[in-house]
């Protein structure tokens, strides 16, 4: 089925849904949206009528919607500049010290109750089937992101920046799950737009178990993805007519990658450990749902077009990397920005004359350039962000005058 030709730019509206999975997604998206940033002419990515993010996807669309650059965002969060506000990835593990208090404080009473039901009941259960009641005492989460919340709010206060979603230009939901409900709460709609951008995120990208769980308004959030990857689907609700959509996790096949020569050998991801067990099951429980989702828009929204950015499947950088981890953050970020460069120059033919309809160029020029890389351009003139330069003037004045 053809789609329509918009016939000028009021016509249609542009979503961009960001998806999650830990700090090495968040990562990752930071370095595709660089190379998006750079290749399509026409789309201001500060300037999207619909952002919607997930998990560490509501990190970087908030940053989006508050005029934060994707440059910028590679300054910060990647490169870690001591200007402005720097950041540190202690900011995603600081240990949850009162869950840890509160769950130490309950293993007396469980323990208790056990012996009690043992003496009353001596044949109903063992003594090690006893001990299992113990799993109550386990805190809720191991890490708090707290301090991720209180740092967003320095980050959105100033600078044009804000954390009302009320006061933004463009329409933002972050999606995080009702942890009693079960339900998918898009803060930024009405009803829950009162909520401060930074304490969304921070509800959003609180993976259970990992951190504990987020208190607003006297209910409990966790991480929006244990619903949907990406949430497109709420763009698309809003109207929009092409939906970029950037899924950073994807089921890695070890064997594709010994193959195509990105691994010396075929491993299996059991002899890595549990953490890339778990990382793999995560990506083949998210990516899963992209492809239910994915299809199901094309059937509900048969006039809209979705993008969707993701890693390849044999891609070994995503294997050997920790979802979790925040090491190597200049690799992992280029390594997106490349192969993110790399796919879309895959699909010319088929993504130039999509983009084309809604007057947006796709340029090859920049995508056939080898030699870029996501650190080029990240400074305005001689080398310096626009703060810097003010300063540097400023010296380079008091040194004239003085």
């Amino acid at each position: 089925m053809s789609k329509p030709t918009p016939s000028n730019q009021k016509d249609f509206k542009i979503g961009l849904a960001l998806g999650g999975g830990g700090p090495l997604s968040g990562i990752y998206e930071i370095g595709a949206l660089r190379a998006l940033d750079e290749c399509l002419e026409g789309v201001d990515f500060n300037d999207i009528d619909v952002y919607v993010g997930v998990s560490s996807g509501a990190l970087i669309a908030a940053n989006l919607a508050n005029q934060i650059t994707t440059a910028q965002m590679c300054r910060i969060f990647i490169i870690n500049e001591p200007h402005g506000h720097p950041f540190h990835p202690q900011v995603f593990f600081q240990p949850a010290f009162k869950e840890y208090g509160k769950s130490l404080l309950k293993i007396p009473s469980i323990i208790s109750k056990k012996i009690a039901h043992l003496v009353s009941r001596p044949g109903d259960q063992s003594l090690l089937e006893a001990l299992t009641g113990l799993v109550e005492a386990l805190p809720n989460g191991v890490f708090s992101n707290e301090v991720l919340s209180h740092y967003l709010g320095v980050l959105y206060d100033g600078h044009g920046r804000t954390d009302d979603f009320r006061e933004l230009r463009r329409k933002l939901f972050l999606v995080a799950a009702d942890l009693d409900s079960g339900e998918a709460i898009r803060f930024g709609d009405k009803g829950y737009d009162h909520i401060p951008i930074s304490k969304a995120v921070q509800a959003s990208v609180a993976c259970p178990g990992f951190y504990t769980p987020v208190e607003i308004d006297g209910r409990y959030f966790a991480d929006g993805t244990l619903l949907k990857a990406m949430h497109a689907s709420v763009a698309l609700e809003e109207g929009a007519d092409l939906v970029i959509g950037i899924n950073p996790l994807v089921p890695i096949d070890s064997e594709a990658a010994s193959e195509c020569g990105s691994i010396e050998s075929k491993q299996s991801l059991r002899e890595s450990g549990l953490a890339a067990i778990l990382g793999q099951t995560l990506r083949t429980f998210i990516h899963s749902r992209v492809e239910l989702g994915m299809s199901a828009y094309e059937e509900q929204y048969p006039s809209s077009d979705i993008m969707l950015i993701q890693p390849r499947r044999d891609d070994a950088t995503m294997l050997l990397s920790s979802v979790f981890s925040f090491e190597g953050r200049q690799e992992v970020c280029e390594h997106a920005y490349q192969m993110t460069r790399q796919d879309l120059l895959e699909r010319y033919d088929d993504l130039a004359p999509v983009f084309e309809r809604y007057g947006i160029k796709l340029n090859k020029t920049v995508l056939e350039d080898s030699g870029r890389s996501f650190q080029d351009k990240l400074y305005g003139t001689f080398g310096y962000s626009s703060s810097e330069q003010q300063g540097v003037l400023r010296q380079l004045y008091n040194w004239i005058v003085g």
